[in-house]
């Protein structure tokens, strides 16, 4: 073993990294006991030491996925796997650590004869089909989706794949294509025409029927195109899909003229990668201030004016009564009768859940499945993403949240569940926007809130915003922030108040 540090350097709130052998290798306190692990956040890469230790996990500052402190396993997407440990030894004051790695621990199967399926192949379903290996399920597993290929990280198409930063193959896969065969993982490449609650039936597009025991339905959301004459035209995409990507990709040309419909997270997403791309970007919105409704009006603004001083012009609010061309699309035609010409348009409306093929349910205004706390639908079958209508708050008001990480939250949990469980969702909701090198981080959730609490400088993207419902924190939205929103995304697990939030905000060790 060689030492590596001292117990005196080593925080309570955060990790410390250190090199031993080549291995990069995260110190932190458990009690009176000192851990080792890797240092990198098998995710994405994150590194470990500039997130935070909280209520025993350790938080990754870039995407909030958590780690036990005791034994480093998984608590929270969007890792799917745990941290590597390494033998360490407190003696007197000193740490020291071996440098290679313990084996990591192997779920034990226990064979089962019954059949779970899960209809949708995205973030939730891959998520939930390596959960239920992950906690020992040894029955069959049925993973459907039409969609072709492995559920991958849909979150970089917007950010990284349109910006020509990564290509659509590139996209990284939330597991290796191998794993699903080495864990027995059907991947069933197939539209479900029909889901039958009642009578617990699924059917394929193809007219297979196939029995379960146990389901989850997890379709995500289908983008929203809007009713305008010629939005079928070539050259008007959509991003769902690495296909879309390619598509976008293929119209693109330095000074190509492109047009965004809508002001949506994704909209504005592909408008930075496509200035990033040398394109001439015009955003049609008919919300003047961009996530006002989210974010708040200041934020809104803040974020509008980063993407006009990186070139995009909005004509906001306005909207588009048509588009027009030949074999393609040329222009877009203003309801006013002004006309922008255009080589390409990108829809980013907002999406709907896709939960047209669910029969014997009924379904919110919104096309929601409403499920209780558990994310159960119905006895043996449960919902998660995009589509589930969940309770969240005080008052457990039914709300859809339309996030990648939080599909792979519920996804855990409905996993669990399904093999006996009865887990409640109670984490944080928690989302990032990346625009123009500027990473926005969205935790909680907030439809209205009483007070708003600004430390930092939001013009200048270097701020923390606190959105208060009474004296209880509501939601949080940061920029440069990361290791304060790594403390309070696990935090607002419980109810956190105003008092202890601005301490947190104000604390010099989460700066």
């Amino acid at each position: 073993m060689q030492k590596v540090a001292s117990l005196a350097d080593l925080p309570v709130d955060r990790g410390l990294r250190v090199e031993v052998g080549g291995e990069q290798i995260l110190l932190v306190r458990d009690g009176d006991a000192v851990r080792a692990y890797s240092a990198i956040c098998p995710h994405a890469g994150g590194p470990l030491e500039e997130g935070a230790v909280c209520n025993g996990r350790i938080v990754c500052p870039w995407h909030k996925g958590a780690f036990r402190v005791s034994d480093g396993s998984l608590v929270e997407p969007p890792a799917l796997d745990g941290l590597s440990r390494y033998p360490v030894r407190l003696d007197g004051g000193d740490i020291y650590v071996e440098p290679k790695a313990e084996p990591q621990p192997q779920a034990r199967s226990h064979a089962d004869s019954r059949t779970f399926v899960i209809a949708g192949a995205g973030a939730a379903g891959g998520t939930a089909a390596a959960a239920l290996r992950g906690f020992g399920f040894g029955g069959r597993i049925l993973l459907i989706g039409r969609e072709p290929g492995m559920p991958f990280d849909r979150t970089s198409l917007s950010k990284f794949v349109v910006a020509g930063e990564m290509k659509p193959e590139e996209t990284p896969l939330l597991r290796p294509d191998d794993y699903y065969t080495k864990h027995k993982i059907e991947r069933i490449e197939a539209e479900v025409a029909r889901f039958d609650v009642t009578r617990r039936e699924l059917t394929l597009a193809d007219n297979r029927t196939i029995a379960f025991d146990c389901a989850l339905i997890a379709p995500g959301g289908e983008a929203k195109t809007p009713e305008i004459p010629g939005v079928d035209k070539a050259g008007v995409h959509v991003l769902r899909s690495r296909e879309d990507a390619a598509a976008i990709l293929g119209d693109l040309r330095p000074g190509a003229r492109a047009i965004i419909l809508g002001s949506s997270f994704i909209g504005l997403e592909v408008a930075s990668c496509l200035r990033a791309q040398k394109a001439s970007v015009t955003v049609i919105s008919p919300e003047e201030i961009p996530f006002a409704r989210q974010f708040g009006e200041e934020i809104g603004r803040s974020i509008r004016s980063l993407h006009e001083a990186n070139g995009v012009v909005f004509e906001a609010p306005a909207k588009a009564a048509k588009l027009e061309g030949e074999a393609r699309i040329s222009e877009l035609v203003l309801e006013d009768g002004r006309r922008l010409a255009a080589d390409l348009v990108v829809v980013g409306v907002g999406v709907r859940p896709a939960t047209r093929f669910v029969v014997g349910a009924e379904l919110t205004k919104d096309k929601g499945l409403p499920v209780d706390a558990t994310l159960r639908l119905a006895e043996g079958i449960y919902v998660a993403g995009d589509a589930a209508a969940f309770p969240l708050g005080p008052e457990g008001k039914p709300i859809r949240i339309e996030h990648w990480r939080v599909a792979q939250q519920q996804a855990r949990i409905a996993a669990a569940n399904m093999m006996g469980g009865n887990r409640p969702y109670e984490d944080t909701p928690f989302f990032w926007t990346y625009h123009y090198g500027k990473n926005f981080e969205y935790l909680g959730h907030a439809d209205t809130w009483d007070d708003e609490v600004v430390r930092g400088d939001i013009a200048k993207q270097q701020f923390v915003a606190l959105f208060l419902q009474g004296e209880r924190l509501a939601a949080v939205v940061a920029c440069e922030r990361q290791r304060l929103t790594s403390a309070l995304v696990e935090r607002m697990r419980a109810p956190l108040m105003r008092d202890e939030a601005l301490r947190m905000v104000e604390d010099r060790r989460f700066a």
